[in-house]
């Protein structure tokens, strides 16, 4: 069951839409503009990150702060973290 949930992230995540990170930067409380959330966008399908990888996460939060800001990389972390607990699935996270 692990591979299929990690395979459906980074699936997710390979094809999201900057229309869909909009929604989601306004449900979740962060600013991001049309243009970086284009810009991430196409970064997460240029690149595909593996987000249970910890260096992987390490280098995406990286490119998330250059494209935003390190404060909403900072967000972006401790969000994922509560999400990954509140699932309780922090198990797949190495």
């Amino acid at each position: 069951m692990s591979i299929f949930i990690k395979e459906m992230v980074k699936n997710k995540l390979k094809n999201l839409r900057p229309s869909e990170l909009l929604q989601y930067s306004r449900q979740y409380g962060f600013q991001i503009t049309e243009k970086q959330a284009r810009e991430i966008t196409d970064y997460l399908r240029v690149n595909s990150p593996d987000p249970f990888d910890a260096n992987t996460r390490h280098e995406m939060l990286k490119q998330l702060a250059a494209i935003t800001d390190k404060e909403t990389a900072l967000q972006t972390q401790k969000l994922f973290d509560e999400i990954i607990n509140s699932y309780g699935l922090g198990y797949l996270f190495h």
